[in-house]
């Protein structure tokens, strides 16, 4: 392989350029190596009046009508601030979640439309890596019983067979077999979701949903659990729709990645393409919070910090969700498209989508070139109605997002 044809931040091999296909295709990622379609996904959670008669008063829209695609093999990181509906798609996906609208396409066959034994069959080919490694493990049952339990429910092997297999997970992911027997409180939280890694694996699925698997360990532990994933996939060929909202991490492991917020997905691209050249104001935004371990790059940048709470998604704002935190929209003061009509998701390159009426103006702004570290040093940004300086160009402070009653990150 040629060292043009791989990331040069990541290091990863790069997917094949491929020509755009329609809004919300996923980047033209479809054809024969398609495992994953998402079409239109809807999760709503209603609200509820009254305790002997309940009333339906409204829906949380934690989900509100995403589409993508996944090929065999790839790794797409879906990210976001916490309530934007990242973990709830992921559960919807292998319907943990009962989706309210949409179809999602495994390998082809709509597993919205599935019966219990159906669904029960198709799970072997999905599973998830949830994201405490304290709670998603039953305190009652050794390392060995949470990992064999798969292969119990589905009924794989004999039972001298599955504790074999039982064995060689426990050794794919770097943890002594001879701790089967032990349970969880005798691990650490590293090992913990080492154990969670090892029952994902084994029904040997397609894909696997990793629901910020790492965000509760620590950066060195964070580490190990990511080589290890990257070690599995090349070594399995799996799929990972991967979960997080820390951007580095993210950009290391994923070939993809797609932003999302207050329910929808506003930027797709390569992650090459989305680290370099952001064309949504709060990708730009989220990118300029991620440090850069280079001080002559982290000179050149300047941190936006977004006004104002991220809107409920029990009443989401009309047009487009971000225009009532955009820095954007009052650079160009305030146009009324923003707040009334719903941008479209467009294909603006080669694996590159965004939803947003004024991309083209995000494309070489100072703010851009600012937060990936392409600006010039000590230049401040140009403030809506003042000249620029080398003071912050936003508030330095802002309230903290909140968590609107039934959402999900």
């Amino acid at each position: 392989m040629r060292a043009s044809d791989r990331d040069p931040v990541t290091g990863r091999p790069l997917p094949a350029t491929q020509g755009g296909g329609p809004a919300g295709s996923g980047n033209g990622s479809g054809g024969p190596d398609a495992l994953l379609r998402v079409e239109d996904l809807k999760v709503y959670f209603p609200i509820k009046e009254g305790m002997i008669i309940e009333r339906h008063v409204g829906d949380v829209r934690a989900v509100d009508g995403i589409s993508f695609v996944m090929k065999r093999g790839e790794t797409l990181g879906l990210v976001g601030e916490s309530g934007c509906g990242k973990s709830t798609t992921g559960r919807a996906i292998i319907r943990l979640y009962e989706p309210t609208a949409g179809r999602v396409l495994f390998d082809g066959v709509d597993i919205t439309s599935l019966d219990k034994g159906g669904l029960k069959s198709m799970r072997r080919r999905m599973q998830m890596i949830f994201q405490d490694p304290y709670a998603s493990l039953d305190p009652r049952m050794t390392a060995g019983g949470i990992i064999a339990e798969p292969l119990d429910i589905h009924d794989v092997g004999a039972k001298g067979d599955r504790q074999e297999r039982v064995r060689d997970l426990l050794a794919t992911v770097g943890l002594n077999p001879d701790y089967a027997d032990r349970y969880p409180h005798e691990f650490s939280g590293g090992q913990r979701q080492r154990i969670g890694v090892a029952r994902a694996l084994a029904l040997e699925p397609d894909m696997i949903v990793a629901d910020e698997p790492i965000s509760a360990l620590d950066v060195s532990i964070q580490a190990q659990i990511i080589n290890l994933l990257e070690r599995l996939q090349d070594g399995l060929g799996l799929t990972y729709l991967f979960i997080a909202h820390d951007l580095s991490v993210v950009r290391h492991i994923s070939d993809r990645i797609a932003v999302m917020y207050l329910g929808r997905i506003v930027e797709l691209a390569s992650s090459r393409d989305l680290n370099r050249t952001p064309l949504h104001p709060y990708t730009v935004a989220l990118l300029s919070a991620v440090p850069i371990p280079d001080p002559v790059v982290e000179a050149r940048r300047r941190r936006i910090i977004l006004t104002g709470d991220v809107p409920s998604p029990v009443n989401p704002p009309s047009g487009c969700r971000f225009h009532t935190r955009c820095w954007l929209r009052l650079q160009l003061g305030n146009p009324e498209e923003c707040a009334t009509v719903d941008p479209e998701f467009r294909v603006l390159g080669p694996l590159h989508e965004v939803a947003c009426h004024f991309a083209d103006r995000v494309d070489g702004s100072i703010e851009q070139l600012q937060a990936t570290g392409r600006g010039p040093a000590h230049t401040g940004a140009v403030v809506p109605g003042g000249p620029a300086s080398d003071a912050p160009p936003w508030p330095v402070t802002a309230t903290a997002p909140t968590h609107p009653q039934g959402a999900a990150d």
